[in-house]
């Protein structure tokens, strides 16, 4: 049986080192918020407009990001010559994907609109977790393909589980991870992070983005452009 100077002595370096965690924890943020430009810079954005090119199975896909931070964003998507669109608000969510044989919109389900709030945000996760109610976990260090990242869980209000990867050099966001449900199965999908610019408004931006689905590459980001709301009505 334990003494009560053994069991004090366990729940005093217990307590250290949920202590020392916590302070590697806010430790790194603060830095990471640093690197990607500070807090008062990406509190300045509140619209984005991008253009980008992807290029999947030897196609060339273009693409156009609209956004009015926490209210509406619409991409655009331009391939083999026809131009569908995807438009997620507050409420709802439409999709036009005349290449995936649609031939008409169609309103997104209510768990996908649900599921997609959080991306309304146009700031750094790290910056909104608390005020949209995610639960954040330290999970320590991790090697990545040959890079020390230290590594995070966010855990939303949903119960979904995303995992980020940070530069233990920049501070910066190499890879996200987190599972997605696809044709009914379970699966995890990865997106990566590289190629970032310091943009003139002072925040740090990816300019590159990859996933299984290839590389996407921005060529333009506009921030805080004056963007029509009628940009996220329905249109075919």
């Amino acid at each position: 049986m334990k003494t009560i100077k053994q069991i004090l002595a366990i729940s005093a370096i217990s307590l250290m080192s949920f202590t020392t965690n916590a302070q590697n924890q806010e430790e790194i943020i603060k830095k990471h918020i640093e690197a990607i430009g500070g807090k008062e810079a990406w509190n300045k954005v509140k619209s984005m407009r991008s253009e980008a090119t992807m290029k999947a199975n030897g196609a060339e896909i273009k693409l156009t990001f609209i956004q009015i931070d926490k209210k509406a964003m619409r991409q655009n998507i331009s391939l083999m010559g026809m131009e569908g669109y995807s438009i997620l608000t507050e409420k709802e969510g439409w999709s036009y994907m005349p290449f995936q044989g649609q031939t008409k919109p169609e309103p997104m389900t209510a768990d996908d609109v649900k599921n997609g709030q959080d991306g309304l945000s146009l700031k750094d996760e790290f910056l909104t977790y608390k005020e949209l109610g995610k639960k954040l976990d330290f999970l320590g260090k991790d090697d990545m393909d040959g890079t020390e990242c230290y590594k995070f869980k966010m855990t939303n209000k949903n119960g979904q589980e995303t995992t980020y990867y940070l530069d233990a050099s920049s501070y910066l966001t190499i890879k996200q991870s987190s599972k997605v449900k696809a044709n009914g199965k379970e699966m995890e999908a990865s997106t990566m992070y590289s190629n970032y610019k310091k943009l003139p408004e002072g925040i740090v931006y990816p300019m590159t983005v990859g996933g299984g689905w290839g590389d996407t590459e921005f060529t333009k980001v506009e921030v805080n452009p004056v963007i029509d709301e009628k940009e996220f009505k329905v249109t075919e």
